[in-house]
């Protein structure tokens, strides 16, 4: 089993800086779209995002299963988190952009998440995959909380 290493900042501790937090969003950190089906159980689904305009943009197949069920009841969270400690909560309501096209303004946002995520190689990824219908939402967050590093001290009961 292999050893994960501390970063080696883990003494910071505190909001990201909004200089940070751009930074951050722009790495390849999978997100998480958490939304609740109709049932009212919870989902959650990796996604790749793109943050833009204030918010978060997400190019979507259009068969998505879930997608029915943010066109009903738009409240999203979204989860954006790394091995070393640093995280993005985002409270939101999902917007639709587009409704699924080919060739529509999703197709820059993809292929820059397709080289974000993927490298030069995505680009083959993006190329094969350009004549699939998809959707581009958008999430408008009311709320972001950010968190760099360790045990905040209201987590503690002594000091280390």
């Amino acid at each position: 089993m292999a050893t994960q290493q501390l970063p080696a900042d883990i003494t910071r501790q505190g909001r990201m800086h909004p200089e940070e937090l751009d930074a951050f969003l722009k790495r390849p950190v999978m997100c998480r779209l958490g939304c609740v089906k109709p049932d009212g159980m919870p989902y959650v689904i990796p996604v790749w995002h793109t943050y833009a305009d204030g918010g978060f943009y997400f190019v979507i197949r259009e068969r998505a299963d879930w997608v029915p069920w943010v066109l009903r009841d738009g409240r999203v969270s979204l989860c954006i988190d790394s091995e070393q400690y640093e995280r993005v909560l985002v409270e939101g309501t999902l917007e639709v952009v587009e409704e699924p096209n080919v060739g529509g303004r999703w197709v820059p946002i993809c292929r820059e998440m397709s080289l974000r995520y993927f490298g030069e190689g995505g680009l083959a990824y993006f190329q094969k995959t350009l004549n699939e219908p998809r959707w581009l939402l958008f999430v408008r967050p009311s709320h972001i909380t950010t968190w760099v590093g360790g045990w905040a001290k209201r987590y503690k009961h002594s000091d280390w």
